[in-house]
């Protein structure tokens, strides 16, 4: 996407830990969002509707919305409910590559 990003951290400092999206390792802020350390690091689309195919991201940050699902150890989860940690292993929630992926 060409639109410039309407989240920023307002706490760039910090601890921090390396987790893996879609196989790209991201340095993100220790014990956040899942959700909000994705934003952070650039991920602009984390899943597509299974019926359109239209990219989704995350929207609501409090578990209403279901926009922000990944792939947790081949588990469906909500970003905005999972807190960062080492090691983290994180798949976008549809079956083509997405914007912000490594390949992509």
């Amino acid at each position: 996407m060409g639109a410039k990003a309407l989240f920023r951290s307002i706490e760039p400092a910090g601890p921090r830990v390396t987790i893996e999206f879609n196989g790209r390792p991201l340095d993100v802020l220790a014990d956040t969002t899942l959700a909000a350390a994705l934003l952070d690091a650039g991920i602009r689309q984390s899943r597509q509707t299974p019926v359109s195919g239209a990219p989704r991201t995350t929207y609501c940050m409090m578990g209403v919305c279901f926009d922000c699902l990944v792939l947790i150890d081949g588990i469906s989860r909500q970003a905005c409910q999972v807190r960062t940690q080492p090691g983290l292993r994180v798949h976008s929630h549809c079956p083509v590559p997405v914007e912000g992926d490594a390949d992509a």
